[in-house]
């Protein structure tokens, strides 16, 4: 009678994964100097005042190449006593830029969506052939000088002298190369079907124990 071997309850796999070559977390502060040229509101009429008006933005990534990678240069670095080779990538970020002007009766201009751009440096093992992925954990803006507006109601545009905004960044930039690796696995097993009836079980009020009874 031929023996029958059980079938293990692991097995080798072999998977397609992207191995993380390096990995940092990144914050920057810039400020954005906006030019002082006219920008068109979207809410203007002829009766429109900018006396106590409020100006905010919002920041978000370009929808279209949010980050290009400039400069991919090779720097040697003594690390614990050892001469180690990492990349000096230079990072072109590009923004997508919206100013609100918030009228004192709380009717809120919009304006247009700018592209602005910032090039930083990163310091990362990052070989020639790897995959540089930066995402934002935190991305915001704040109005850091409000400058001088300047209100055309007749071409529904506002200029701005003097308007500074600071834009705050916290990036998570990952080093990646697609590589196929083997490892032991275990076999997974299905759960357990929930046990959930047809008829839900009567039901009260909830009481307010903390109040009554005392």
């Amino acid at each position: 009678m031929e023996n029958i071997l059980p079938c293990p309850d692991q097995e080798l796999i072999c998977i397609n994964v992207d191995k993380v070559y390096d990995w940092v977390m990144k914050e920057n502060t810039f400020d954005y100097f906006l030019a002082p040229s006219p920008l068109t509101f979207s809410g203007i009429t002829s009766t429109t005042s900018l006396t106590d008006s409020v100006v905010s933005c919002e920041v978000t990534p370009a929808a279209v190449n949010p980050f290009v990678i400039l400069r991919r240069e090779n720097r040697s670095f003594m690390i614990d006593g050892c001469s180690v080779c990492l990349q000096q990538l230079t990072i072109q970020k590009n923004f997508n830029l919206v100013l609100y002007v918030t009228l004192a009766n709380g009717t809120v201009l919009r304006g247009p969506t700018q592209t602005i751009s910032r090039s930083e440096q990163v310091t990362l093992c990052a070989p020639e052939g790897t995959d540089v992925m930066v995402e934002y954990t935190d991305l915001d803006c704040i109005i850091s000088s409000p400058g001088v507006p300047t209100l055309n109601t007749a071409t529904q545009q506002i200029t701005f002298t003097g308007l500074v905004i600071t834009i705050a960044t916290c990036q998570s930039i990952q080093s990646t190369y697609p590589v196929t690796v083997e490892f032991l696995a275990d076999y997974c097993e299905p759960r357990a079907d929930l046990a959930i009836g047809a008829c839900p079980p009567p039901a009260k009020p909830a009481q307010c124990h903390a109040v009554y009874p005392d």
